[in-house]
């Protein structure tokens, strides 16, 4: 009995902060690759990975009135070698100087407040063109889909830091997002990062576009997928501007559920005079569990005469 009235007293002189929601989690992911050319080897943060290996941490603490605030940091986390940083090199605008920084936090390190007008997130996440993909790829964008291997977010980053990222609400399906990064954070060519998506029911549509101020940074993707129950197709079409080579293409793929076993053949096609090929990726997987399941794939990358074939297992925590 006293030991529960102490903690009952403990309990009440804590701050209100004190009971945030706060998640650790992570990816395990290890597989064996063999690419032309190359010995096969030990992958877990690879192009021949389902995904990355992660650690990462978030949380969300209700402020009343429908307002809410969360965070998340999230970092690499090589289960191969267990090393768990990226180093980058930015140019100072104003001395020219070269600074290099290793990144503990190179997945994620972003604050956002959210409510009935939507969420405004600040700091480094992935980009809007990013999510225009992510939501019809029918790989989940692994890191071997052929899609983004061949076209990434239609020239745009992956991730983008120092970003202001306003999403509107849910209006029937429909949210947009568009994201900003100011002059002083991009040596003065600010940035422009933007999705429109449509997903309700078995249809999910979108639109990423990016564009930079200097005027030769920009693209765009349109993608979308129907899932008819045990088949899903999903085709897109993209144009990278001037960034990347300017390459244009689009891509075509279906996915289809055999029982457990889940099967994913994806085509992307570069029509880009000088760079003209054709792409594409067989995926099998397997669940173990509902956070575990084993993978096959054999992408091919024609313009590169490569072949990567890989047999690994993920688990999520």
């Amino acid at each position: 009995m006293k030991k529960t009235l102490l903690a009952v007293a403990v309990a009440a002189a804590l701050p209100a902060a004190a009971f945030a929601q706060v998640t650790l989690y992570g990816v395990a992911d290890i597989a064996v690759v063999k690419a032309t050319g190359s010995d096969a080897e030990m992958q877990a943060s690879g192009a021949g990975n389902n995904g990355n290996s992660r650690l990462g941490v978030k949380g969300t603490e209700d402020l009343g009135g429908g307002l809410k605030v969360s965070f998340n940091y999230e970092m690499k986390m090589n289960a191969e070698t267990g090393n768990t940083q990226d180093c980058v090199s930015k140019v100072d605008p104003i001395t020219g100087a070269v600074a290099t920084s290793c990144q503990t936090f190179e997945r994620a390190a972003w604050l956002q407040l959210e409510g009935g007008f939507g969420s405004l997130r600040m700091g480094r996440s992935l980009s809007p063109s990013f999510y225009a993909v992510a939501a019809w790829e029918l790989t989940g964008t692994a890191n071997y889909s052929v899609v983004y291997n061949t076209f990434g977010a239609a020239g745009g980053s992956t991730r983008n830091s120092s970003e202001f990222a306003y999403t509107t609400p849910n209006f029937s399906g429909f949210s947009a997002t568009l994201g900003y990064i100011m002059d002083g954070d991009t040596n003065g060519n600010n940035k422009f990062d933007a999705n429109l998506i449509y997903a309700n029911g078995p249809m999910v549509v979108s639109l990423g576009y990016n564009r930079q101020d200097s005027d030769v940074e920009s693209g765009w993707v349109l993608g979308g997928k129907y899932d008819f129950g045990m088949v899903a197709v999903a085709a897109s079409v993209v144009d990278q501007g001037e960034n990347d080579g300017g390459v244009k293409g689009f891509s075509l793929g279906a996915g289809a559920k055999l029982g457990p076993v889940s099967l994913v053949v994806d085509v992307a096609r570069v029509t880009t005079d000088g760079y003209k090929s054709t792409n594409y990726l067989l995926e099998g997987k397997y669940p173990l569990s509902k956070r575990t399941f084993v993978y096959g794939a054999v992408r091919r990358m024609d313009l590169a005469d490569v072949t990567t074939t890989s047999f690994g297992i993920r688990h999520n925590f």
